[in-house]
């Protein structure tokens, strides 16, 4: 494992999961009732404003209008008629997947709206406060906010702490800790303060709100089409004008044969040509990959983001709370100077009691558990005198019948002891020494008694990594992404937690400057780089990543720079948005091959059908037998429009991704996609050209 330090340069997740379980999103996510409740929405995008976004689905719609107005012309034509109402339903079908997918977040947008109610605010004016319509404030004005109070506006705490009950917006009931001059310092509108007061200086306008954002973005009105996306909309529109120029010269050639094909039977053709599978679902699907975040309480501020997690090759990830739980726990007792286990261990409890910090905690819990001491409580012991734990003096204690017990930073405790006129015993600096080079930090245990002072052992407290960390990392690693852990500890702590937790590599005393440098060198490789952020000084970071989560109980300056918010201020979290992204990847990819695979069986449908007549040789293609040409055309497009509504679970819920090689995938996607997507349409439109066959006149 290297060490990626400051003064030089890094060697070369992943993991992503999918989310939750491995891929494949609940059912619960697609209910059948949505496709009823989306109609109206998939009417109104047959305007063909609307349907010109999409190239080959506008060719259908153009074709579905050509063949009614050609039906019209003869009433009777039982087979034009019947080919314009299943051409109508191929772009119904299309505009359906899409209003589906987009009315999935239609639920948590009414909710956020709620929150987006119009509030009263108290704005400071001076020494005095005026009560204004929260559409009145703008960027800079201080308010106050006190208990019971709905906070009128993004913004930052400057003045006080307060509780803040912030459940319309990442669903959690537990309130959170708001105060100014940190990393929990920023505010969303719309969120109820619990108790205290603060003064909050509003930094977004009104209509600009972090929820004005959310509910246009999980309404899907925002969203812009990924670059892969355009790039593949314009190979799906190369392919259509190619049919489309075939098509048009196939009239001369048949005339010439001595046959006749009308203007119905070439559109019906022309839409069983080209790509309408995955033309229709294109939308859907990315869509689905932002809702599928909304449904992790992350939002995505473009699909761009979304699809760059998928190609993410550098994972970048804090080390406090990501990696590690975020509070050292004490790990071991070691006694020195002749001093038992026992022992130290009743003085670190003892001296821990004033002590309530989680790590001071940690050490009443060790000394319970490891050696059977009873927990004891301050109050027990009559007469005491407690020194409580502060940042200045970096000791606890008590002092009680005549003994004095400390418990803190190894050079504030020896200060205390030589204070008293103690010693310190010749092993406890190995001891020390031993701690900080397995990435621990040592902690002095000192007692005063009629002995006199001494110290009588060391507390090991270590970052304790997340369950299941070297896991997740390990599976990254096999889907090709290196993950690199960011720390402010010294590099011989970093290294001890890097190989513990399995990641690949690690930047220790990290500053802003020498994240947006490892960034940097990363992207000039060619390499994708995500990361997580809470902090002001992450936002250049953040901002020069392709994927840069921001946590929602971070500051504004960093949630404005990342194009991700994890509105659970998760720092994991990323590990499943890579999962997500790749998700959206191979869901793209499989359907894009499913669709391919679709049209080829189906020019083995209705190609012999329609000119085994004219060139007998085209006879031995003919290989599914249909009953007639009009059947075989028939039966195509029936067939092209119910794949279309049946894929529609599959392009909302996603392929289900498993961490494995590229080519390996591939292959998967060929055996189960490509072949299925050849097999799919024989038997399919077999079957319905059955069903046709007993009609009287088409067999």
């Amino acid at each position: 494992m290297s060490t990626l330090t400051p003064t030089r340069a890094p060697q070369d997740e992943a993991a992503a999961g999918v989310p939750s379980g491995g891929g494949r999103v609940g059912a619960g996510l697609f209910d059948p009732r949505q496709l009823l409740r989306s109609l109206p929405d998939a009417f109104r995008k047959l305007d063909p404003r609307v349907m010109v976004k999409s190239p080959v689905m506008f060719v259908v719609w153009v074709g579905s209008v050509l063949t009614t107005a050609f039906s019209l012309t003869d009433p009777t034509d039982w087979f034009g008629w019947t080919i314009s109402v299943w051409l109508w339903l191929t772009v119904l079908f299309a505009n359906l997947a899409e209003a589906v997918a987009e009315g999935r977040g239609k639920a948590q947008a009414d909710t956020l709206r709620k929150a987006r109610a119009d509030t009263v605010a108290r704005r400071l004016t001076g020494t005095a406060e005026e009560h204004v319509s929260g559409t009145e404030l703008r960027v800079g004005d201080l308010v106050v906010c006190e208990a019971g109070d709905v906070i009128p506006g993004d913004g930052d705490v400057v003045e006080g702490v307060a509780s803040v009950d912030e459940s319309a917006i990442t669903g959690e009931s537990a309130p959170v800790i708001r105060e100014s001059g940190g990393d929990r310092s920023a505010v969303t509108g719309g969120t109820k303060v619990l108790s205290d007061r603060v003064v909050v200086r509003i930094t977004t306008r009104p209509g600009e709100t972090f929820i004005d954002r959310m509910i246009g973005l999980v309404e899907g009105a925002a969203r812009q089409r990924t670059p892969n996306e355009i790039a593949l909309n314009i190979l799906l529109a190369s392919l259509t004008l190619v049919f489309l120029l075939a098509c048009a010269t196939l009239p001369p050639f048949a005339a010439y044969a001595g046959t006749h094909l009308t203007m119905v039977v070439l559109v019906a053709l022309l839409v069983c040509l080209i790509p309408t599978t995955i033309g229709a679902l294109l939308s859907a699907i990315g869509i689905a990959g932002m809702d599928r975040l909304v449904q992790r309480n992350v939002l995505a501020m473009s699909g761009r983001a979304v699809e760059a997690a998928g190609d993410v090759s550098t994972l970048l990830l804090d080390k406090t709370g990501t990696i590690t739980l975020g509070n050292r726990r004490a790990a071991e007792f070691l006694p020195v100077g002749g001093a038992s286990e026992v022992e130290l261990a009743d003085a670190a409890q003892l001296s821990s009691l004033a002590d309530e910090t989680p790590e001071g905690r940690s050490v009443v819990v060790l000394a319970k558990e490891a050696y059977g001491l009873r927990e004891r409580h301050q109050g027990e012991l009559a007469g005491a005198e407690w020194v409580a734990f502060t940042a200045q003096t970096r000791m606890s204690g008590v002092d009680v019948d005549g003994r004095s017990v400390r418990k803190g930073a190894a050079a504030s405790v020896l200060r205390w002891v030589r204070e008293q006129g103690g010693t310190v015993a010749d092993d406890t600096e190995a001891a020390a020494d031993r701690i900080s080079r397995a990435g621990g930090t040592p902690l002095l245990v000192a007692v005063r008694d009629a002995r006199g002072a001494r110290v009588l052992g060391v507390v090991h407290l270590k970052d304790v990594v997340k369950d299941g960390m070297r896991e997740r990392f390990a599976e990254l690693r096999r889907m090709g992404i290196r993950t690199v852990m960011i720390t402010g500890d010294n590099p011989l702590t970093a290294r001890a937690i890097a190989e513990e937790a399995g990641v690949d590599d690690f930047l220790a005393e990290a500053t802003p400057e020498d994240k947006m440098a490892l960034i940097k060198r990363e992207q000039a490789g060619g390499k994708l780089v995500a990361m997580t952020g809470d902090g002001t000084n992450d936002a250049p970071a953040l901002a020069q990543a392709d994927v840069g989560v921001a946590m929602n109980t971070g500051t504004s300056a960093a949630k404005e720079a990342g194009n991700m918010v994890d509105l659970d201020s998760d720092p994991t979290k990323l590990i499943e948005i890579v999962g997500i992204g790749k998700q959206l990847l191979i869901t793209r990819g499989a359907l894009t091959t499913f669709s391919i695979a679709n049209d080829v069986a189906k020019y083995f449908a209705i190609i012999p059908a329609l000119f085994a007549a004219v060139y007998p040789g085209l006879d031995r293609l003919n290989i599914m037998r249909l009953a007639s040409p009009d059947s075989a055309i028939l039966s195509a497009v029936v067939f092209n429009a119910l794949i279309i509504i049946a894929l529609v679970p599959l392009s909302l819920r996603g392929v289900r991704y498993r961490p494995v090689s590229a080519d390996r995938l591939l292959r998967r996607n060929l055996a189960v996609y490509g072949l299925g997507g050849l097999v799919a349409p024989f038997a399919g439109i077999k079957l319905i050209d059955l069903l046709l066959s007993l009609i009287p006149g088409i067999g």
